[in-house]
């Protein structure tokens, strides 16, 4: 066969789409007939024959929910904290310019329409809540569109169009290259396919695999395996210990007030004692020592019985810093300061003063939201046109509640920068090149009007018509306050 596995999948693909828009009725029951799943069963055949190469999830999905998200509280609580803040953001477009500057934001009225309401009883948050949960369980997030006639894909343009979340534990990422070769290094994505089980919860299912180009499915991996090409990790696997020791101190803990507040009792009598008496004395003092409701009470023994503790309570076992350490270290990895948390370490000493918990909440959002947004966003691209070939997809965090002190540092910064447009306006600068220069931080963009204010000139003396003198002093003033706008990020 000539040509590529890519061009032949894409043409085999494109043919086939063209014909599924065409004949599909207006009813659902297209969805299970042909030639909606005849498509994949062409495509398939010639996915194999090339043996491209294959990635998936590495990681047991389901026993990431189970063992971390549903059982344990501290990576429940991570993975919350982090939704609770990456669920409020909302997308535009931005159009970058030659200068290097970008534009307002703006939306159209596709991507306003879907990402308002990705799909029925679905919000925007529901769908960015889906995103951060799979990408921390399985480091992996897709999703596709298909429509009410059963279309999907690039071709899912009719009515009831909505976003469709993929299981990632159920898809493949298919690599290859015009060799043959996945390793290759013109390797590229060819497509991605949805496979479910066959059979899952005791209910059967036929439906055949999904095959999807890479322009059909958002792919949301903010945190890339190394040992992949394309596939992503959860932040989980590093910390797979520290869960597991979370979990035994809890259970530890558990069993410490089950088994009557002490870690180890012995109770000694007799050697003469006969078996029966011994094991109805056993017997009798579990039932009246042991667990929660007997702690703390009055113990009476008969002659020849004996008790010794050997056991420690939990201050002596230090449990509070043992497991308080584990709970950070997996924040840690979550990017989630344990403040914002509420993890002992981070409420205790002086983490909740003003100044410390405004610095943790500008780690937060700074050096982990951001990245996660902006990932989301170029993610997110996939579902639309692009509405000119210099645009791209950028968050909007105007409406976020959380970045509030943002705006507030925002308005101060403009604060200062509106005195040195005053300085620089009254040092007789161009006001168009004052703008320009505190919009790209660049002082070789000033141009000087040649005028001077009139307060700077003896009385009866014209202005100089150069830039040199009082001016000089201006940009000097106004350098200054641009360091204290700006602090050690501004221009040298």
């Amino acid at each position: 066969m000539s040509g590529s596995l890519l061009d032949r999948v894409d043409a085999v693909y494109r043919a086939g789409r063209s014909v599924a828009t065409r004949s599909a009725p207006a009813s659902g029951k297209a969805f299970s007939e042909p030639p909606f799943w005849s498509l994949d069963s062409l495509r398939l055949p010639m996915l194999a024959a090339s043996t491209p190469g294959r990635e998936r999830v590495e990681n047991n999905f389901e026993g990431y929910v189970q063992a971390a998200y549903k059982s344990d509280g501290i990576i429940f609580a991570c993975i919350i904290a982090r939704m609770r803040v990456f669920a409020q953001a909302r997308f535009g477009w931005r159009e970058e310019k030659d200068d290097g500057t970008v534009g307002d934001l703006f939306t159209t009225p596709v991507q306003r329409r879907l990402l308002r309401r990705p799909a029925p009883r679905l919000t925007l948050g529901n769908l960015l809540s889906l995103m951060e949960v799979d990408a921390s369980l399985a480091g992996n997030f897709y999703a596709s569109t298909v429509d009410g006639r059963g279309v999907w894909g690039a071709a899912a343009t009719g009515p009831g169009r909505r976003v469709v979340r993929m299981r990632p534990d159920w898809v493949w990422i298919i690599i290859d290259s015009p060799s043959g070769d996945p390793y290759a290094l013109d390797a590229k994505i060819i497509s991605y396919i949805y496979e479910p089980p066959l059979a899952g919860n005791g209910i059967p299912r036929s439906a055949k695999p999904v095959v999807l180009l890479p322009h059909e499915v958002v792919h949301y991996s903010p945190v890339p395996d190394p040992i992949a090409q394309y596939r992503g990790m959860s932040w989980l696997t590093p910390v797979l210990r520290e869960i597991a020791s979370d979990k035994a101190a809890t259970a530890h803990k558990l069993a410490f007030f089950e088994r009557g507040a002490t870690l180890q009792t012995v109770a000694s009598l007799d050697k003469d004692v006969p078996v029966d008496a011994f094991d109805a004395f056993v017997e009798r003092f579990r039932s009246q020592h042991e667990g929660v409701e007997n702690a703390y009470g009055t113990l009476f023994l008969g002659g020849g019985a004996d008790v010794t503790v050997i056991g420690t309570d939990l201050q002596r076992l230090d449990y509070k810093n043992v497991q308080g350490g584990g709970e950070t270290r997996m924040a840690a990895a979550a990017g989630v300061h344990p403040t914002l948390v509420g993890l002992s370490e981070g409420l205790s000493g002086s983490s909740l003063n003003q100044g410390n918990f405004n610095a943790a909440r500008r780690i937060f959002v700074d050096g982990t939201m951001r990245w996660l947004w902006g990932e989301a966003a170029a993610s997110l691209e996939t579902l639309f046109d692009l509405p000119n070939p210099d645009a791209y997809m950028d968050v909007d965090t105007r409406s976020i509640p959380f970045m509030r002190e943002d705006a507030a540092d925002a308005a101060e910064i403009m604060g200062k920068e509106a005195t040195v447009l005053r300085t620089l306006g009254d040092g007789g600068w161009d006001p168009p090149t004052i703008v320009e220069a505190i919009r790209h931080r660049d002082w070789a963009r000033l141009k000087h009007s040649g005028k001077l204010s009139v307060q700077l000139q003896p009385p009866g003396q014209q202005p100089p018509s150069n830039g040199n003198g009082a001016a000089a002093n201006g940009v000097e003033a106004a350098k200054a306050l641009m360091a204290a706008a700006w602090g050690d990020h501004g221009p040298h």
